[in-house]
C-alpha cells in the first residue's frame, strides 16, 4: 500500500471516529449469524469439539513483554494445540497486534479500506470504536447467539448487572460479548498508618470528623517523632482525575452526597454530572480547610495517582486511598523504607448528615469481542469461552487444571509434588495465547479473599493459589469493600462521547479542574463554585446533560 493511500485511509479511518461518537443511528439492516450448515456447527457445539477442525481467525493480545519458550512459536504453541486437542478449533488469518495502539490503527484501516475482518474481533473498553464497528456493518448482532450459546455463568453475571450492557447496545440490540473480569476490584477504600493508630490509641474513623482528629494527630503528635512540618497525614494526587484508582477523592465527595467526574442519578432518576451537585462544594471547602491546615502536600496538583502514594511509602503520610490490592503494591515500600510500619484498611467515612459514598465503575467487565456477519462459526467463540469459563477460572479438586494450564509450563512435578514456584520450573512461563485472557468469574475474587479473612481453610485450587499469593492485609481488605457495597455510586453514562461532548467537554473540563485547585488552594474563595457551576450549565453542560439522559433511555429501554 502506498504511503498517500495509507494516509487517506486513516484519514478516513480518524473521521469515522468523530461521525461514529455522533451517531445514536447506525442504518444496520438485520443480518443473518452467517452460518452455511447451523446443524453441523450445533453438532460440534454440543459435543464440545468439532470433528474435523474447524478453522477460525480472530485477535491475539499477545504484546511485549510476553514471549514464547520451549521452541514454541506464534504457529506453534501450547495454548494453540490445547485448543485443536480439546476444541476442535485452528487459528487461520488470525490477527496478532504488538499493542493497542496498532491494532486500534489496523482496525480502523481495515474498516477504511474494506479489508476482510477476522470472525472474532476483539474490542478494548472504547465506547467510540465500539460505535465505529457498529456502523460498519460488518457484524452482527448478538442476542440470539448469546441466548442460545452462553453458559449459565456468563448469563448470570449479564441478569446481575444489566448495565453491562449498555456500551454494547443500539435500537434495542446487543453487539458485543461482554469478557468478564472480578468486580469490586477497584473500590476505594482508606489505607491508614496502623502503627501511629496504635501507639496514639486511635479508634477507626468513621466520620469525617474522626478522620480530621487523626490526621490532626498524625500530624501534630506523630509517634514516629516527625516534625509537623514534614507530615502531610493525606497523600492524594490533584494532578489530573480525582475520580481515580489511587489517591483520589471519591470517598470525600460521596461523603457530601455525590461522586466527582461521573454521571449519578439524581433523587429523579435522571443523570447528572456529579462534580456540578450542590454537595461538591462542601467538599471543596473541607479540602481548602485541609490544606490550610497542612494535611495536604502542597505539591498535590503535580502528582498523577503513583506519585501521591509515595508520600505515604516514604512514611510521610498516614492515610492513602486506595483499592483492595494496596498490600501488593505499593504497601511493600513502605515496609521497606520505614521500620516496624504496619497498614490497615479501614471504611470510609461519613460526612456530617451521614452520607457516605465511593465510585463504582466495574460491572465485571474488561472488554469484549463482535462476531463478523460472514463467520462460519459464530457459536465457536462461544464454545471456547464457556470451556474457559467452566474449566480454568475456578478448576476443581483434581481436575487436569487442577495446577495450572501447562504442565512444563506454568506447573510442574518438581521432587514428587506439583509447585508453581517459578524459580523451580526450567522456562517457567504462564504467558498463553488465549483469545479471551484468563477466565474470570466476576465475584469469585472477592468471595474468596472474604472467606480467608473470616479465618477458613482454603479448599479449593484457586482458593489455595488466592491464600499462597494474596497478603493477609488484602484479605481483611476484601471485608472492608463487601462492607461498603450499599454506599457505591455507580458512573451511569458508559457511552461514546455525544455530540456536545466533542465540541466542548475539554474546555468544561479544564474549567472543572482549575476551579476546583484554584479554591482548594484557597486562591479562589468556596463561592466560586457557583459561578463554576452557572458557567459549565450555560456553556455546554446542560446540552451535554440532556444528551447522555438521551443515551441512557435509548439503552435502558424495554
Amino acid at each position: 500500500m502506498s504511503k498517500l493511500k495509507k494516509s487517506c485511509l486513516l484519514l478516513v479511518a480518524t473521521s469515522l471516529i468523530v461521525i461514529s461518537a455522533c451517531s445514536g443511528k447506525s442504518g444496520e439492516k438485520p443480518v443473518t449469524t452467517g452460518s452455511k450448515d447451523t446443524a453441523a456447527s450445533d453438532a460440534g457445539f454440543t459435543k464440545g469439539k468439532y470433528d474435523p477442525p474447524i478453522e477460525i481467525s480472530t485477535v491475539v493480545m499477545f504484546a511485549p513483554p510476553k514471549k514464547y519458550v520451549k521452541g514454541d512459536t506464534k504457529e506453534n504453541n501450547v495454548h494453540d494445540r490445547w485448543m485443536l486437542e480439546t476444541l476442535g478449533i485452528k487459528h487461520k488469518d488470525t490477527w496478532y497486534p504488538a499493542g493497542g495502539d496498532q491494532y486500534k490503527q489496523k482496525l480502523q484501516l481495515a474498516i477504511a479500506s474494506g479489508e476482510k475482518l477476522p470472525d472474532f474481533v476483539f474490542v478494548p473498553t472504547d465506547p467510540v470504536l465500539t460505535n465505529q464497528l457498529i456502523d460498519s456493518g460488518q457484524f452482527v448482532a448478538i442476542d440470539a447467539l448469546f441466548e442460545k450459546y452462553a453458559n449459565k455463568t456468563w448469563k448470570d453475571h449479564t441478569v446481575q448487572h444489566p448495565e453491562l450492557w449498555y456500551p454494547f447496545t443500539r435500537n434495542g440490540k446487543k453487539y458485543n460479548l461482554p469478557i468478564l473480569e472480578y468486580t469490586d476490584n477497584d473500590d476505594t477504600m482508606l489505607w491508614l498508618r496502623e502503627d501511629w493508630m496504635e501507639k496514639l490509641n486511635l479508634t477507626a474513623p468513621k466520620t469525617i470528623a474522626d478522620l480530621e482528629n487523626v490526621m490532626d494527630k498524625f500530624k501534630n503528635q506523630n509517634p514516629d517523632g516527625l516534625a509537623a512540618k514534614d507530615v502531610y497525614p493525606l497523600a492524594i494526587s490533584l494532578k489530573n482525575n480525582t475520580n481515580t484508582w489511587m489517591g483520589g477523592l471519591d470517598w470525600l465527595f460521596g461523603a457530601y452526597g455525590s461522586v466527582e467526574e461521573q454521571w449519578n442519578k439524581d433523587a429523579n432518576g435522571n443523570l447528572e454530572y456529579g462534580s456540578i451537585n450542590p454537595g461538591a462544594k462542601k467538599a471543596l471547602a473541607k479540602l481548602q480547610e485541609w490544606m490550610n491546615k497542612g494535611y495536604i502536600h502542597p505539591d498535590a496538583a503535580l502528582w498523577d495517582e503513583g506519585k501521591s502514594a509515595e508520600i505515604w511509602t516514604k512514611g510521610n503520610a498516614g492515610v492513602l486511598p486506595g483499592a483492595n490490592w494496596v498490600p501488593d503494591w505499593p504497601a511493600p515500600d513502605l515496609i521497606k523504607n520505614v521500620k516496624n510500619s504496619k497498614y490497615k484498611a479501614y471504611p470510609v467515612p461519613a460526612g456530617p448528615d451521614g452520607l457516605a459514598g465511593t465510585k463504582w465503575q466495574n460491572s465485571g467487565v474488561n472488554s469484549s469481542f463482535m462476531i463478523n456477519k460472514d463467520a462460519k462459526h459464530p457459536e465457536a467463540i462461544f464454545l471456547y469461552y464457556n470451556y474457559m469459563l467452566d474449566n480454568l477460572a475456578n478448576p476443581p479438586i483434581g481436575s487436569k487444571f487442577e495446577n495450572g494450564f501447562a504442565q512444563g509450563y506454568d506447573w510442574d512435578i518438581v521432587d514428587g509434588k506439583p509447585t508453581s514456584d517459578k524459580d523451580k520450573i526450567k522456562d517457567f512461563s504462564n504467558d498463553f495465547t488465549f483469545i479471551t485472557g484468563p477466565a474470570r468469574i466476576p465475584d469469585l475474587y472477592m468471595k474468596t479473599l472474604v472467606k480467608l479473612a473470616d479465618g477458613k481453610k482454603p479448599e479449593t485450587p484457586y482458593e489455595k493459589q488466592i491464600a499462597d499469593f494474596r497478603k493477609p492485609e488484602n484479605w481483611y481488605a476484601a471485608k472492608v469493600v463487601m462492607s461498603q457495597m450499599d454506599i457505591r455510586k455507580q458512573n451511569y453514562f458508559t457511552g461514546a462521547a455525544t455530540p456536545t461532548m466533542i465540541s466542548k467537554w475539554n474546555l468544561l473540563r479544564q474549567s472543572e479542574m482549575e476551579t476546583f485547585n484554584k479554591i482548594i488552594y484557597g486562591k479562589l474563595p468556596v463561592n466560586a463554585f457557583d459561578e463554576f457551576v452557572a458557567s459549565w450549565k450555560a456553556n455546554g453542560g446542560d446540552q451535554t446533560t440532556k444528551e447522555v439522559n438521551e443515551w441512557y433511555t435509548s439503552v435502558t429501554k424495554k
